[in-house]
């Protein structure tokens, strides 16, 4: 199984430099079409519900304190296998032209964040994971709509 590194990789690679903040809510719209269409996660690593949206800790780690991310040495774009490379790449082609900010609006509008930040101010930390099967039920929702 591919990891996340690896899907950083193969997007920032497809669409080159972006803000962390992008990289971010693409790794997790790819997670979560990858558990509608493939019917198994993409990568094995959790996502939490951050303040501004979806986030991999494995990802942060790295990136902390860097706007804009211009390659992901960590991870093998090639890791991934095919069927993961059209999924990520149809991903790509409806989110990778939005801005993070819009994105960042569009996950805060979506149950699998909300559901994970009940109880949870607005600008509050938090680190509950969205769980996959969150994504799986909301996102296939969307797809027969």
């Amino acid at each position: 199984m591919a990891n996340v590194h690896d899907v950083a990789a193969f997007i920032l690679r497809e669409c080159g430099e972006m803000t962390a903040m992008k990289l971010q809510k693409l790794v997790y719209y790819c997670q979560a079409w990858s558990l509608v269409w493939d019917e198994q996660p993409l990568f094995p690593e959790r996502i939490e519900a951050w303040t501004n949206g979806p986030v991999v800790c494995d990802l942060y780690d790295l990136h902390r304190g860097k706007f804009r991310v211009p390659e992901w040495p960590n991870g093998n774009p090639d890791a991934l296998d095919d069927e993961q490379k059209d999924t990520v790449l149809h991903v790509l082609s409806y989110y990778g032209d939005k801005s993070s900010q819009w994105l960042s609006d569009l996950t805060h509008s979506e149950e699998p964040w909300q559901e994970a930040r009940k109880g949870l101010a607005e600008t509050e930390r938090g680190n509950q994971v969205i769980s996959p099967a969150s994504m799986a039920e909301y996102y296939s929702s969307l797809q027969s709509e």
